[in-house]
């Protein structure tokens, strides 16, 4: 595990609310040469601590697709029954996040659908099939509260 300093923190920060940053404004945001950030930036990418780089689309642009935030309970909660859950998890692609969880359910999950038809087919095909559930709780969502944040943050960056 790869220990981070104020430095390695500030350019995560950055690069999580502007990932397409340009080095150089991001070296002068932490007080660094653009190599040293640089050269920060790939160790943090080379032990995992950044995973990827991705695009935050739009839905009312795009296909319009609604988000499912899934409440799973297990019937048990050893770790055979979290393994092999996350395992079967991890193989079907249309489930967009995974986390495990304190408090009322065990994992929540999101996936983003087109329609309730298209969610009804994954529940059926996928999540009823995972070992060792007990329990599904769905909740569509109506709208995503944060993403105007990031319009404003992206409209105030171009100016």
């Amino acid at each position: 595990m790869m220990a981070l300093d104020t430095v390695d923190r500030g350019i995560l920060r950055l690069l999580r609310a502007d990932a397409r940053m340009s080095n150089a404004k991001l070296a002068a945001e932490v007080g660094l040469s653009p190599s040293a950030s640089l050269r920060r930036i790939r160790l943090m990418e080379q032990a995992g601590v950044i995973r990827g780089y991705t695009a935050l689309i739009d839905t009312v642009q795009s296909d319009s697709t609604i988000a499912v935030i899934i409440n799973i309970t297990l019937e048990r909660q050893t770790e055979d029954y979290l393994d092999r859950f996350e395992a079967a998890v991890r193989k079907h692609p249309e489930i967009r996040e995974c986390y495990l969880m304190t408090g009322g359910s065990d994992y929540m999950l999101r996936v983003d659908v087109e329609s309730a038809g298209a969610f009804e087919r994954i529940h059926k095909e996928v999540l009823s099939t995972l070992p060792g559930v007990l329990r599904i709780h769905s909740s569509f969502s109506i709208r995503d509260v944060l993403a105007a944040r990031l319009k404003v943050r992206r409209s105030s960056s171009i100016s």
